[in-house]
C-alpha cells in the first residue's frame, strides 16, 4: 500500500472579483461575485515508502499547494489525499509524528536561542526518548557538521547553517516522511553538497520517503530516481529523469576529439555522410555529432566514427535537464 496517495486533487482559492477605480472598490465591498484560482487541478499520485520524488515546475505551478495539503495546513476543494493511512487535515496531530517538513524561506527553529536548545524542545514536543535523541543527534552532528555553531543562536546564523540545522530538526523524531521544499536555495557550493549527502543518506540508510520541491535541477538529477512536473495545477510529466529525457530530448550528441596528426587529413564530407548522426560543429578540434539513441546505439556509433577518423577522446553529452524543463514550458506559453 503506498505511503502517500493523492486521487484527483484540485485546490481552489477564492477572491471578491474587483472592478477597476473608486467606485468599482465600493462595489467590490458588496458584490457577491468571486474570482476563482485553481492553483492545483485534478492532481494523483501515489509514493511507496521509501521513494524520493523531485516535484518541480515553476513559481506558481501547485507545488507548495500541494505540500500544504499533505501536511495538513489546507483542505482540497475536492479529492482524496492519505499520508501514512491518515487523512492529514482530519488529524493532524497524528500526521505531524509522521512527517518533517523543511521550507527553505521559513525556519521551525526557536530565533533566540542557541541551535542546541531548539532541538531539546523539538526532541520534548515531539516525546523522542533521551537514547534515541542522543543517537540520531550524534548522527546529524557528524553528517551536517553542526559542531562549530551548536551553541550559537538562531538569529546568528547564516542561511547554510540555519538550513542544517532545520534538516537535522526535521529528522530527530524519525518521521517516516520529510518533505523539503527549496532546501538549498541561495547556498554555496559546499552547503548544497553536505545538504544533499544528508537527503540522500536518510533516503537510503533510514528509508525516508522523501518529496523534493525545488527550482535547482541539479539537486534533481543527483537525488531523485522520480520526477513529477506539474504546471498551471496540472500535471504534465511522471516518471524518471532518464525518461523525460528521452520523451523530450531524444537525442544526444557525440564529441570526437580528432587527434593533431588527423586532423589535416580529416575530411569533412564523411562527417557530413554518417549515415546514423548529423554533423553539428567543428570546434578547436573537436567535431561534434547529433545522433537518436533509438536509430543507433552509441557503442556502434562510436566504432562506425572511430573507423572514419583518427580519434584521440570522445565524449558522450547528455541533454541539460533544465534546458528540456525551460523548453517544455516555452512550448505550453506560445
Amino acid at each position: 500500500m503506498p505511503i502517500i496517495h493523492v486521487d484527483r486533487v484540485v485546490k481552489e482559492f477564492r477572491s471578491p472579483k474587483r472592478e477597476p477605480g473608486l467606485l468599482g472598490s465600493m462595489r467590490t465591498l458588496f458584490t457577491r461575485e468571486e474570482t476563482v484560482t485553481r492553483a492545483v487541478d485534478d492532481v494523483s499520485f501515489s509514493l511507496d515508502e521509501g521513494e524520493l520524488l523531485g516535484y518541480i515546475g515553476p513559481n506558481g505551478a501547485g507545488k507548495s499547494t500541494t505540500i500544504k495539503m499533505l501536511t495538513g495546513i489546507l483542505v482540497p476543494s475536492s479529492g482524496t489525499v492519505e499520508v501514512a493511512g491518515i487523512v492529514p487535515w482530519e488529524q493532524r496531530a497524528r500526521n505531524a509524528m509522521h512527517i518533517g517538513v523543511v521550507f527553505g524561506q521559513r525556519s521551525q527553529l526557536w530565533w533566540d536561542l542557541p541551535l542546541s536548545e531548539s532541538f531539546k524542545l523539538v526532541a520534548k514536543l515531539y516525546r523522542v526518548e533521551p537514547a534515541r535523541y542522543r543517537r540520531n543527534l550524534d548522527a546529524f552532528r557528524e553528517l551536517l557538521g553542526l559542531d562549530e555553531f551548536m551553541n550559537s543562536p538562531v538569529r546568528t546564523l547564516s542561511l547554510g547553517q540555519r538550513m542544517r540545522g532545520d534538516l537535522a530538526a526535521a529528522m530527530l523524531y524519525e518521521p517516516r516522511i520529510l518533505y523539503l521544499d527549496e532546501p538549498t536555495i541561495g547556498l554555496d557550493v559546499l552547503a548544497k553538497e553536505r545538504i544533499r549527502t544528508f537527503i540522500e543518506q536518510i533516503n537510503r540508510e533510514r528509508k525516508t520517503t522523501v518529496i523534493l520541491t525545488t527550482h535547482d535541477l541539479g539537486d534533481v538529477e543527483r537525488l531523485c530516481r522520480r520526477v513529477l512536473l506539474i504546471d498551471h495545477g496540472k500535471i504534465l510529466f511522471d516518471g524518471t529523469v532518464a525518461q523525460l529525457k528521452a520523451d523530450y530530448a531524444p537525442q544526444r550528441m557525440l564529441a570526437a576529439q580528432i587527434a593533431p596528426d588527423g586532423i589535416a587529413a580529416l575530411d569533412m564530407t564523411a562527417a557530413v555522410e554518417l549515415p546514423h548522426a548529423e554533423f553539428v560543429r567543428w570546434d578547436e578540434g573537436k567535431l561534434w555529432l547529433r545522433f537518436d539513441p533509438a536509430r543507433v546505439a552509441a557503442p556502434a556509433l562510436i566504432s562506425e566514427v572511430m573507423a572514419r577518423f583518427s580519434v584521440s577522446d570522445l565524449q558522450l553529452v547528455e541533454p541539460e535537464l533544465e534546458l528540456i524543463i525551460r523548453q517544455i514550458y516555452a512550448e505550453r506559453t506560445t
